[in-house]
């Protein structure tokens, strides 16, 4: 079979590897119908030592089922299924409480964690099947595939953004970030109830986007002159919520400079710093809340689906370009060259 490996900055190929296997009895084996590069995929690009790599990279996916364990019990051959970003067993104690990436099985992880597997491939060996895949009511060519591969990470992960900045109706909200999570920040937002949806970003295809996603406003400035256009349209207070969508300190920098006193800062953007500043200068002073991690996906599928199959949303609307495995490299030129917001890989 065929998968993306990425040797280091910069090096993304397309190779042959061994076909991915039934290993375990809770296992599903799937046939890969489509999957997508994302912008967290986008870090390693940039800073990955080729001391640890080649590394198979892909996370978000939906796939056929070809062949399952013989524990498994709520899939059969021929289920089409989206895979979460994380796998888990949805049965633990924290699964129970909707927080599936701190799953405490002992096979519970990453896809970036599972060193044979990724969802950037022709197939792929899901662990913990049961308590991972969600299936699709839908054909594996229809149309809706695109936003219902959003449930997989980007969609889910804006729509924790949302949830964890306590988004609700009549909130003001600043979302810092014009990428696929930070557009569907605005659009989960949106959906909560924000009566006020700031939006910071500088590229315009996308801030179009996330107008239409239902941003009210968008700053184009960054910085200390991005922070002052925010307060000036907040009556000099900033917003409710701050919904971080980038993971680098600049951004962190920026959600402080415009959250209001008692407000919450929202971070999703993997980040990409382990020191930042949470004083009395900060975030003690005015009482501000900081909130966010890895979104527990598995946790919002079957809520958020629903309003995807019957046209409410079109979270789809992130893709801008699709391209075969073959494509994969030039889609993460392009990705990290801004010429494509998200590639969609139909393997």
């Amino acid at each position: 079979m065929r998968a993306t490996l990425m040797y280091g900055a910069g090096d993304v190929r397309v190779e042959n590897v061994p076909d991915s296997t039934i290993k375990l009895p809770t296992d599903a084996l799937l046939r890969i119908t489509a999957s997508c590069i994302c912008g967290s995929d986008l870090h390693p690009y940039h800073s990955m030592s080729p001391e640890n790599g080649p590394a198979r990279v892909g996370h978000e996916l939906i796939g056929i089922v070809e062949d399952t364990g013989s524990e498994v019990t709520t899939l059969k051959r021929g289920d089409l299924v989206v895979a979460p970003f994380a796998v888990s067993d949805n049965t633990c104690q924290f699964c129970r409480e909707n927080l599936q990436t701190s799953c405490s099985h002992p096979q519970a992880n990453f896809w970036d964690g599972i060193p044979d597997e990724g969802g950037q491939a022709e197939a792929i060996r899901v662990p913990l099947a049961d308590g991972t895949l969600v299936k699709l009511p839908v054909a594996a060519d229809s149309a809706l595939i695109p936003s219902l591969l959003t449930l997989a990470d980007v969609f889910g992960t804006g729509y924790h953004a949302a949830i964890k900045g306590g988004v609700r109706k009549g909130s003001t909200v600043t979302v810092v970030g014009d990428g696929a999570v930070g557009l569907l920040a605005v659009l989960s937002a949106k959906r909560l109830g924000a009566e006020r949806i700031i939006l910071m970003g500088r590229h315009q295809a996308r801030t179009d986007l996330g107008i239409e996603f239902g941003a009210t406003d968008v700053v184009a400035d960054r910085g200390d002159e991005g922070i002052a256009k925010v307060r000036e349209l907040t009556g000099g207070h900033g917003t409710d919520a701050v919904l971080e969508a980038v993971g680098h300190m600049s951004a962190y920098e920026q959600a402080i400079g415009v959250v209001r006193p008692g407000g919450v800062i929202s971070r999703v953007g993997v980040p990409q710093y382990e020191n930042a500043p949470i004083g009395f200068g900060s975030l003690f002073r005015h009482n501000i809340v900081l909130a966010g991690g890895p979104a527990p996906v598995r946790a919002y599928i079957e809520e958020l689906m629903p309003d995807i199959l019957d046209g409410t949303i079109e979270p789809g609307k992130v893709f801008d370009a699709t391209t075969d495995l073959n494509g994969v490299p030039a889609g993460y030129q392009d990705m990290d060259a801004r010429r494509s917001l998200k590639v969609l890989i139909q393997p």
